[in-house]
Order: structure tokens, then sequence, then C-alpha cells
């Protein structure tokens, strides 16, 4: 009986650590795609930046060889 108790009380900590595991790696993904999805969002904003910047300095070219 103590025997089957313990075998029990395994399996049942055993499903418990696989259940913990999978939840982990199901968090670390999704950890992952957020960073991947970060970056791609800085990588966008930054070429709107240097996409803006060469406007400016456009610009402000035209506007030197007007005086």
């Amino acid at each position: 009986m103590k025997t089957l108790l313990v075998i029990a009380a395994t399996a049942a900590l055993a499903g418990c650590g696989v259940e913990v595991a999978t939840t982990a790696a199901t968090a670390a993904s999704i950890k992952k795609q957020e960073l991947e999805q970060g970056q791609k969002t800085m990588q966008q904003m930054q070429q709107k930046i240097d996409g803006a910047m060469q406007q400016v300095q456009q610009r402000g070219a035209g506007s030197t060889e007007q005086q």
C-alpha cells in the first residue's frame, strides 16, 4: 500500500514537472516573438527616421541654393 502511494505521488509530481516545463517553454516562445517584433518595429522606425533626416537635408540644401 505504501509503495502504491509513493508510485502515485511520484507520477503526479512527474506530471507537474512536465506541465511546468511546457509552460516555461511556451512563455519563452512568446517572449522570443515579442523580442523579434520589437526589433522589427525598431528597424522600421529607424528607416522612417533616416528618411525624414534625408528630407530635411535635401530641403536644407535646396534653401541654400536659393539664397
